[in-house]
């Protein structure tokens, strides 16, 4: 049974620096290329990062050059440094197994980000 758990979001001032990270298990997590996806309030889920097996990222271009996605295969852990943190990348962020044109079926409960003074 596939397993996706996030942590790490929180409150931040804008500007302002959060590392999600999600643990997963139930899979070959270095066979797999991960997402992470967000959805705003009132907004569809939409996508933000992808890694593939080959440590290759893909950014979504507005969180381009702010958020860093990266993987530990050693941990089965999928991470998203977020840097330049604005009040719209506030969302819920989920972990999701597959590639940047998943259907985001299979994804983690969600841990909430909000960008607020």
């Amino acid at each position: 049974q596939v397993q996706l758990v996030e942590s790490g979001g929180g409150l931040v001032q804008p500007g302002g620096s959060l590392r999600l990270s999600c643990a997963t298990a139930g899979f070959t997590f270095r066979a797999n290329s991960m997402t992470w996806a967000r959805q705003a309030p009132g907004k569809a889920l939409e996508w933000v990062a992808s890694i593939y097996q080959t440590n290759t990222p893909e950014y979504f271009h507005s969180v381009k050059g702010r958020f860093t996605i990266s993987r530990d295969n050693a941990k089965n852990t999928l991470y998203l440094q977020m840097n330049s943190l604005k009040p719209e990348d506030t969302a819920v962020y989920y972990c999701v197994k597959g590639g940047p044109y998943t259907d985001f079926s299979i994804r983690g409960q969600g841990t909430h980000v909000i960008v607020s003074s």
